[in-house]
């Protein structure tokens, strides 16, 4: 009998967490064909969400959780879970029930065929979120796509199951500024995807506000290519030789036509303009090299401040 590890990365979902267990304990229980543990990840939850765990784990002997000492983000809860996992398969999902428990069996059947190395969903709607969030998520995709080699799926959830080959491969990767879907299309593996419709939270609120999706954007960007540095060296050349032209034609009208250059406020905005496509080159470049800075300090993805897990 194969063991299923489910990994569920946790911040403030103390409210969710009883719809969660309901639903997974319910699947569960109907597959006859494997056993399995739950592994939530109490990213420095500050509600009651280790609270709630704990009382799980003394009722149902498969709760397990990992509890981290502050608050590392939801990538390095995904990593810890990955690497606490002992099942044979391990799946990602939210604790939000927005990842459906009911598609388990059948990725778990695509699984054991051997045919496949992870089943891995998508949705195909975006139903019930603001139109603007979609808007960006859709151009994120695009973007991320036309500039890396690593293709990452449009629509593509963190729910998946994968077996412990994998697994493997993924925590090979242990990088401190982690994109964990550039990292999926990474490794590589044999990939079937599963589409499903948008799903609203059960409980609770997102913790994912536009900015933050912003900043994990940029992440996924600098962590799986380096063509906006080429950007930036294009848009200097470019500038270059608009100077140079620019040079040539005041020359002309001055000497020849004799026409005199006039206008400050047009040399202000001129300057204005160039400096700012300067500070944006420069953003860029900055961008790589704080992370940089960031991994050679080799520390820690994060730290566990408590766990009942047993290797």
């Amino acid at each position: 009998m194969k063991k299923i590890s489910v990994v569920v990365p946790c911040y403030n979902e103390q409210e969710a967490i009883p719809y969660f267990y309901k639903e997974i304990t319910k699947v569960s229980d109907s597959m006859k064909k494997a056993e399995f543990e739950y592994l939530f990840i109490n990213d420095g939850s500050k509600d009651d969400t280790l609270k709630v765990l704990k009382e799980f784990s003394k009722k149902d002997s498969r709760v397990k959780y990992v509890s981290f000492s502050r608050n590392f983000g939801k990538e390095a809860a995904m990593y810890a879970g990955l690497k606490e996992a002992s099942g044979d398969y391990i799946a990602i999902m939210d604790a939000d029930l927005q990842d459906p428990p009911s598609l388990l069996p059948e990725m778990f059947e695509t699984l054991e065929s051997g045919e496949y190395d992870c089943v891995a969903t998508r949705r195909v709607t975006r139903k019930g979120e603001p139109k603007i969030r979609s808007f960006f998520a859709k151009l994120f995709y695009k973007i991320m796509n036309a500039i890396s080699n690593t293709e990452v799926v449009d629509g593509a959830r963190d729910f998946r199951l994968m077996t412990k080959q994998m697994v493997n491969a993924i925590l090979e990767i242990s990088e401190y500024n982690r994109f964990s879907k550039g990292i999926f299309g990474f490794v590589g593996f044999q990939t079937k995807w599963i589409e499903y419709e948008n799903i609203e939270r059960v409980a609770g609120k997102t913790k994912w506000s536009f900015w933050k999706l912003f900043l994990y954007s940029l992440e996924g960007f600098t962590a799986f290519s380096t063509k906006p540095l080429i950007l930036s060296t294009i848009v200097g050349i470019l500038f270059c030789a608009i100077a140079f032209i620019m040079v040539i034609v005041i020359i002309c009208k001055t000497f020849i036509f004799g026409d005199p250059v006039g206008g400050w406020p047009s040399l202000a905005c001129i300057i204005l303009f160039v400096g700012g496509i300067q500070l944006f080159c420069t953003g860029i470049i900055g961008q790589y090299l704080a992370k940089t800075y960031i991994e050679v300090k080799h520390r820690p993805i994060y730290i566990i401040k408590e766990k009942n897990t047993e290797k």
